[in-house]
């Protein structure tokens, strides 16, 4: 099983679909990959010599934010926009949806359960 960037990639599966296992690696940043370090997108993972395996990883460190450091650069934008007090960080804050989004009906997944109003009934 190789292993890029922490993860433990599939080795079954053709290697630009392997790649997108890694958070930060879409299809299309995949393809790019296998295209700059020349490696064959046909073939499997498990087809791949060591060689192959270390270019890919070299190529993904110096050139891709993946896994860990992506994930703490989006965390370290949020808590900016929050800092700031802007209006996506006050909605970030308040957890309700950031991007424009109506809230009076729907917004379920970001507002959690619906809760009950008391002295609501007739």
């Amino acid at each position: 099983m190789a292993r890029i960037a922490g993860v433990n990639i599939p080795t079954g599966k053709r290697i630009p679909v392997a790649l997108t296992y890694i958070t930060g690696i879409g299809p299309s940043k995949a393809k790019e990959i296998i295209d700059a370090v020349g490696v064959d997108g046909s073939r499997r993972v498990n087809e791949l010599s060591d060689a192959d395996i270390l270019q890919i990883r070299e190529y993904i460190d110096a050139n891709v934010t993946v896994e860990g450091d992506l994930r703490r650069e989006t965390q370290m934008n949020v808590k900016r926009l929050m800092d700031l007090g802007c209006y996506r960080g006050l909605r970030h804050r308040r957890n309700l949806p950031v991007r424009g989004q109506r809230t009076h009906t729907n917004a379920r997944t970001r507002k959690g359960p619906a809760k009950a109003i008391a002295g609501k009934k007739k």
